[in-house]
Parts: structure tokens; C-alpha cells; sequence
């Protein structure tokens, strides 16, 4: 009895010697997965930049910080403030400004971040002819109506008059959006967020049962330029009154924001100091981080997405 059962044993350890010994060496040692961050650089001309991060805090350029892919449409044919998410179809969604001017955005799609769709451009401002212009677009994806909503920031002369300015050219800007499902029909676009000042630069992430937009006033006088924070607990709205600066006494803008290690961090330019920023989520409140991160020199307004170890080494590889 003894020796069949120690010869069963052995069967079943020699078993299971075979059996791994056919699985892939790079599944055995298979690393964490690691963070994505899409972003431009000068004006946006020479279109994506992409940069890695094993842990959230330290940041290296990707392809020796050249561009991924160099924009086609719009009147400036720039590729500012590029947003990318996965979408319920496995493929990356891509949108980005055009133009200091234009009333559309641009659009492509990709399998591997490499390889891109035929960019598009699309008319979401055209229907207003005072639109001045349409900037900052971001997509976020809504799993339980498998909608993807693009909102962005758009100027319409004559609009909001109580709140405009003559500083800064007299921009004076609220975030309007669209839905589609299959990014080729789009819903009509309708006014998102109106927080009854100058808005611009949100982006709407899912945090339990409810949306957080984590948004930018842009009010010059008194001066704000800081992000502040307005929950909904729909996708599209509505969404409540913008909260108290989260951010410290600098200007900040561009937010994008991820979850690491249970802990909510925003990322945010600094672009008058030429420098990018962070603050973390703790129980006490937002704690600033920007002293313990690190981002490639003239990283400007990009987002944040969680890749695969695999997508990265063959990033790595361009």
C-alpha cells in the first residue's frame, strides 16, 4: 500500500513538472501591469507622445519621445490634449483637439496603440455658427449602456454673458457632449456642465455608483485656474455644484485621473511652471504629491490608462 501510494505521488508531482514546463517562460515570470500616459508636446504638431509607468510616479518616454502618429485633420492639423480609453470592444478610442479654432474634434482607433485607424474628423460644434472653439475632448465609456459619451470645452459667442470676460481673448467656455455606440452615429450635442462659471478641461471618471468630474475654472478675475470636483449619478448628468479647489495655490489644468493601489491620484499640468503635478486621495483629503513624481520635460495635458506588461514591453520595442 505504502509503495502505490508514494508511486501515485510521484506520478502526480511529475504531472505537474510537464505541465509547467509547457507554459511560456514569460507567463511564469509574468511582471505587474503598468500605466499608460498619452500627451503632446510644443503646440501638438508632431502629434502622440506615449509614456510608461510601473507604479504611477515615475514616468519614461516611450519610442525616445517621438511621435506615435502625426495628425491629419482639422484647419491646424494639431494633436493637442490627447485622450485615449479602452472601450467594451477591446479596441483604444482616441480623440484630441484639432485646431485653435476649429468646431470639431478628431477621432481614431487602435488594436495596439501602433497601428491607427484613418483619422476622422468630427462636427460636433458645426451646428452653432458662433462656436469659437472646441477643445480638450475626452471619451468615458459607460459599461452598463455600453455608450461612450466625448464631452469637451466650447466657447459660443453671446452665451453665458455673466460670466464673460475681456481677459484672455474673451473665451468663456462650458462642456457640451455627444453619445454614440459605434463611433459613427452620434447623438445630437447638448450642453453637459453650466457651474455657472468658466469651465473647461473635465474629465469624468467611475468611482462606485457615481460619476466624478474632475474639472477646471478657468476664471481669470478673481483668478482661479484650479480643479475642482461635481458628481452625478448618471453619466451625462446632471451633475452638482463644482466643489472647493483640490488643487494647491498654483495654476493647474488638464486633469486625468486613475486608481493605484486603492488610492484616487489626479494628474494635472502645471503649465505656467512647465512642469506636471499630482495629488493623491488619502482619508484626510487630496494630499499633494507633485514633489514625488516624474514626467518626461514638456509633457503637456495628457490622460491616464492601465496597459498590460505585454503592451508595454512591445511599446518598448518602437
Amino acid at each position: 500500500m505504502k509503495k502505490s501510494s508514494a508511486l501515485k505521488n510521484l506520478k502526480t508531482v511529475l504531472f505537474f513538472i510537464c505541465f509547467w514546463m509547457t507554459i511560456p517562460v514569460e507567463s511564469q515570470h509574468k511582471t505587474p501591469d503598468g500605466y499608460l500616459f498619452t500627451y503632446f508636446k510644443g503646440n501638438g504638431e508632431d502629434g502622440l507622445h506615449l509614456a510608461y509607468s510601473e507604479d504611477g510616479y515615475k514616468w519614461i518616454a516611450l519610442k525616445n519621445d517621438t511621435s506615435f502618429l502625426t495628425p491629419e485633420v482639422g484647419k491646424d492639423k494639431l494633436m493637442r490634449d490627447p485622450c485615449v480609453i479602452k472601450g467594451g470592444d477591446g479596441l483604444y478610442h482616441m480623440v484630441w483637439t484639432v485646431s485653435w479654432t476649429d468646431k470639431g474634434i478628431g477621432y481614431a482607433s487602435s488594436k495596439d496603440l501602433i497601428h491607427w485607424s484613418k483619422q476622422e474628423f468630427i462636427p460636433v460644434m458645426t451646428f452653432e455658427e458662433k462656436t469659437r472653439n472646441t477643445w480638450a475632448p475626452e471619451i468615458t465609456y459607460d459599461q452598463k449602456s455600453k455608450t461612450y459619451m466625448l464631452y469637451w470645452a466650447s466657447t459660443i459667442d453671446g452665451k453665458f454673458p455673466e460670466t464673460k470676460s475681456e481677459e484672455e481673448k474673451g473665451y468663456n467656455h462650458r462642456i457640451y457632449y455627444t453619445t454614440t455606440k459605434d463611433f459613427k452615429k452620434y447623438s445630437k450635442t447638448k450642453l453637459l456642465y453650466e457651474p455657472g462659471f468658466n469651465v473647461i478641461d473635465a474629465t469624468i471618471v467611475k468611482q462606485g455608483q457615481e460619476f466624478t468630474m474632475f474639472l477646471k475654472d478657468e476664471t481669470r478675475n478673481p483668478v482661479q485656474k484650479n480643479i475642482k470636483i461635481a458628481r452625478s449619478k448618471n453619466l451625462t448628468g446632471p451633475y452638482s455644484k463644482a466643489s472647493e479647489p483640490i488643487t494647491g495655490n498654483y495654476w493647474a489644468e488638464g486633469p486625468t485621473a486613475i486608481k493605484i493601489d486603492n488610492n484616487w491620484i489626479v494628474y494635472f499640468d502645471k503649465y505656467t511652471l512647465k512642469k506636471y503635478g499630482a495629488i493623491k486621495e488619502t482619508s484626510n483629503g487630496w494630499e499633494d504629491i507633485s514633489e514625488q513624481i516624474i514626467f518626461p520635460e514638456g509633457t503637456r495635458h495628457g490622460t491616464v490608462i492601465k496597459v498590460s506588461a505585454d503592451e508595454i514591453n512591445i511599446l518598448k520595442k518602437q
